[in-house]
This record gives C-alpha cells, structure tokens and sequence, in this order.
C-alpha cells in the first residue's frame, strides 16, 4: 500500500524523493474511463505523456497537449502556443493535492483526461514508480471519432444486425464483438505496459 504521509507543500525535497498519486479521467466518458496512478513528482510532462499512452493504451499516434491554466505544454509549436514539454516538470505545474490539469490527445478525436492530483507522498523503498494503483474500463480504440463517436462504436458492436457492425468489426481486427469488452481493466496490464518507464526512487 502507498504511504500516505503527504510532502510538505513548501518542502525543498528533491523532486525524484517524492511521488505523485494522479487520478486521470477521460472526460465525458460514460460510465467514467479513469487510471490512478503513483508517479515521480519530478517527472516531465514529456514523460507523463509517455506514462498516459501506456496506461490508457493510446498508440501515441497524434498530437498532444498538457494545459495548465493560461499555458500549454507539448511538442513545441509557436502556432499552436504550444510550449515545449521536455523541462516542465509535473511538481512546477502541480506541487499541491488537489491541483488540477488537463491533457488533450489527438487534436482532431479530442480526448480530454483531467487529471487530479490525490497526494504527494514519500516513495517506498524498493518501488518501481510509475505505477498503477487502480482504474476502470477499457481504454477508446485510436480513430473512433471521440467519445461521442466511441459510445456509437459500442452500440454498433451490441447490434449484430446493425449494417455497420461486419465494417466495424473488420477496421478493429476482430472476429467477433465478444473480443471487445469496453468493461476491461486489467491492472497488472498496465503495470506491465509502464515497466518500461519505471524507475526505483529508493532502494531497500
């Protein structure tokens, strides 16, 4: 179990002694797609993006953004006022429980995640972060036209009768509707996906 003595707001700690406990949600999804994750504190955005695609099972195919108030972090673009991710690190734009912020992926589907920052806590020793703590359901398939056009790809797939639902089947690679369970989480999935980006803070 996580520990839960929280990081002093003011505490000069250095970020990699301290973890992030981040609830992200796929906004407007319905019932709530979410992943609750310990990260870093000192990790970056460009980072965090990476430990989102994992976790979620996005392909990492399109555009993204981080916004944090007026400012906007991403794969730098002056047009776009989109600043550059690489240096921005989670602890400067969200030290504090409670804090909030928004990540955008894939500019045209537009899927928002708020993400809620749960607690600051001190990592424990012989813990790989990131990781994941819990979630719910199986994440959107990449190109299904956003959450609106994702409930309309579920309800195509529950209809065998509907003139879509052979169309649909073929574009996700599936034989049958029953090897789609939008319902899915798999934890230990996930940790798997994210050991790869994972990092002992302190060692036993």
């Amino acid at each position: 179990m996580a520990n839960s003595r929280s990081a002093k707001p003011n505490s000069r700690t250095a970020p990699s002694e301290t973890v992030h406990k981040i609830k992200i949600t796929l906004r407007d999804s319905r019932p709530p797609i979410w992943r609750r994750l310990e990260v870093p504190s000192g990790i970056t955005l460009r980072e965090l993006h990476d430990v989102i695609q994992a976790a979620f099972g996005w392909e990492d195919y399109h555009m993204w953004a981080f916004e944090t108030g007026r400012d906007r972090y991403g794969v730098a673009d002056r047009d776009l006022g989109i600043r550059s991710a690489i240096s921005k690190r989670l602890s400067q734009v969200a030290p504090r429980a409670s804090d909030r912020l928004r990540y955008t992926y894939d500019f045209g589907d537009h899927w928002e995640h708020d993400i809620l920052i749960e607690d600051v806590t001190t990592p424990e020793a012989g813990t790989a972060y990131p990781r994941c703590l819990t979630g719910r359901r199986a994440c959107p398939p990449e190109d299904c036209g956003g959450v609106w056009g994702y409930d309309y790809l579920i309800e195509i797939l529950a209809d065998p009768h509907h003139e879509e639902h052979e169309d649909r089947l073929e574009w996700l690679g599936l034989d049958s509707a029953d090897q789609f369970d939008p319902a899915a989480f798999d934890a230990a999935q996930v940790n798997s996906a994210l050991s790869a980006l994972a990092a002992v803070l302190v060692k036993n």
